[in-house]
């Protein structure tokens, strides 16, 4: 199984558990991400959700492989289900990030409530690099956490971003020791599990409105941009070069 789960004392935890390939996720999981999801939602005897990935990483984003037999571009598609079901979720969401957080990785720590981080995680969004854009809302809530500059430097150039600079930038809550992160992120989802579940939903309910539409037709608008560039002969020239692991030659692009 590459998607452990497990409830305990009203918290559900949900563990991307594919190690030998840095957590990058497929299809499978990402169907069986939703189902966690909201199986967890739906639980009565849930009041917080816990995703974490391993010890050294968190997740290295999509499976390039798998991502390019089956392209997600469909609302129906797996990915679409996961991130619609972790964006609605109304229990709060804790993450804890081991090591690297990449591309997807990244871009779902967006819709979470709460994000613990060890102090050698590395954040990137290289979706530019890819002759792709920004998906599932992250044009939005990025700037939104961290102002349109940093942002900007972060999605255009898509360097990674430190754990310090994702303290800075509001992406994470608090940095730790990396041994020290589960246990954390743990006891906060205990704390939260002791509050009034209603009232813990309700606020994060508010916390969110202001910019839940901005945010819902900000995601479909890169969905369309996401859909026509995955096309494009930049994005083509970009997955020859990472499976072929050479740079790649953007030179007669315009």
């Amino acid at each position: 199984m590459t998607i452990l789960t497990e409830t305990t004392e009203a918290v559900a935890r949900i563990q991307i558990a594919r190690p030998e390939r840095k957590n990058a996720i497929t299809a499978d999981m990402y169907t069986a991400l939703s189902g966690a999801l909201t199986a967890a939602e739906t639980d009565p005897s849930v009041r917080v959700i816990l995703l974490h990935g391993q010890p050294d990483v968190f997740s290295a984003g999509n499976d390039l492989e798998d991502f390019l037999r089956a392209p997600p571009q469909q609302a129906d598609a797996p990915v679409f289900r996961f991130m619609a079901a972790l964006s609605g979720a109304a229990k709060p969401v804790v993450a804890a990030v081991n090591g690297a957080a990449v591309g997807i990785g990244t871009t779902l720590l967006l819709h979470c409530d709460l994000v613990y981080c060890a102090d050698d995680s590395r954040f990137s969004l290289p979706f530019v690099n890819l002759g792709l854009c920004p998906e599932f809302g992250s044009s939005l809530l990025l700037p939104l956490a961290a102002g349109y500059h940093r942002a900007a430097e972060k999605l255009l150039l898509g360097e990674p971003a430190s754990a310090e600079e994702a303290l800075e930038m509001g992406l994470v809550n608090r940095i730790l020791p990396p041994a020290e992160v589960l246990g954390h992120a743990q006891r906060r989802c205990a704390r939260l599990a002791q509050l009034p579940p209603a009232a813990l939903r309700e606020t994060k309910r508010l916390l969110k409105e202001g910019w839940r539409s901005a945010t819902e037709r900000a995601i479909s608008e890169e969905s369309v941009a996401f859909g026509r560039l995955l096309g494009s002969a930049e994005a083509r020239e970009a997955f020859s070069a990472f499976l072929d692991r050479r740079p790649p030659d953007f030179s007669k692009s315009h």
